[in-house]
């Protein structure tokens, strides 16, 4: 199982994205904006970050950054998952760190998808 930290200040999306990780057998962290999500993810040290983009206090792509150029947070891969759907934006979120980028709205079975692939290359099994 692992811990999976989902950052959205939509309280639906939040709800929407954290039923799929919990189906998934994962456990949910939440924070509300950028900034929240940069604290929890430094406390709590989740194995995956599901990062919205339009947030209030710090965007998803300023925390991505901040993430991915912490040493403390750097090892922790992050998805973007945003209703930005330009490929500008797609570009700019990937060069700020981020391991994979996905459009809303998305199926359950594509966010399963994506988290599958993400955490199932990249932890090792602490049972």
């Amino acid at each position: 199982m692992a811990r999976i930290l989902i950052v959205d200040d939509s309280p639906s999306q939040l709800m929407g994205i954290r039923r799929i990780v919990e189906k998934l057998g994962h456990e949910a962290l939440t924070a509300e904006d950028g900034a929240a999500g940069v604290e929890v993810a430094k406390r709590e040290l989740p194995d995956l970050v599901l990062m919205d983009v339009v947030m209030p206090n710090l965007n998803g792509f300023q925390a991505t950054r901040s993430l991915t150029r912490d040493p403390s947070t750097k090892h922790i891969p992050v998805i973007l998952v945003t209703t930005k759907d330009q490929d500008t934006d797609r570009v700019w979120g990937m060069r700020q760190g981020a391991k994979a980028y996905l459009t809303k709205p998305f199926s359950e079975a594509e966010l399963s998808e994506m988290i599958l692939g993400t955490i199932g290359a990249g932890t090792t099994d602490e049972g």
